[in-house]
């Protein structure tokens, strides 16, 4: 698979995106990343999208291990696989387990999570097929979550679903080093930084 819009070399990014951008989210050998260099082809667009994006990401109120448990569902249902490898690394780092990581691959049985962890992840599911919370799911979600936290729910959802549409439909490649569907659950935990 190539990529159907080359990442834009950094040198080559408009300056205002490169003074907003600098830093934001690199690779490790301090590049960024191929979805931010593949977007900058269209810099109004990635300025404003990051935006939102980092406020979802660093700002929100969520729990930081309960928005990735979302994101890490939402790419497995959308088969991003970039998204899935960018986010297994992040989660690492807030605890998210590889036997998790195995089952977040999995249907939803009820037993393998805690009762706020399934309706999080069933959320994320009744997202995906059908646009929907279902009562059930949501009377679940609001015994746990403030209305604040519940807001972010389907917009944490949606977001990813617009990044793993953008990530799938330019066929973005992964970083090396960036964990692909295929790879065991048992490659090993990266310390938070």
């Amino acid at each position: 698979m190539t990529p159907r819009i080359l990442p834009l070399p950094f040198a080559q990014w408009d300056l205002q995106t490169q003074e907003k951008l600098q830093g934001a989210i690199l690779s490790p050998e301090g590049q960024p990343l191929n979805l931010f260099s593949t977007l900058a082809h269209h810099p109004k667009l990635l300025q404003r999208w990051m935006v939102f994006a980092s406020f979802l990401l660093a700002k929100g109120e969520l729990p930081a291990r309960d928005r990735e448990l979302l994101i890490l569902r939402t790419a497995w249902n959308c088969s991003s696989e970039y998204e899935w490898g960018q986010h297994v690394l992040i989660g690492r780092a807030l605890g998210i387990s590889d036997s998790e990581l195995a089952r977040l691959r999995q249907p939803l049985i009820p037993k393998d999570w805690s009762g706020h962890q399934f309706a999080l992840l069933t959320a994320a599911d009744e997202l995906h097929l059908s646009s929907r919370i279902s009562q059930e799911t949501w009377a679940l979600l609001a015994t746990h979550y403030s209305p604040k936290q519940l807001i972010e729910v389907p917009f944490v959802v949606g977001q990813y679903h617009l990044v793993a549409f953008t990530l799938n439909a330019l066929e973005v490649q992964r970083e090396a080093g960036v964990p692909s569907f295929a790879e065991p659950a048992e490659s090993p935990h990266i310390a938070p930084a």
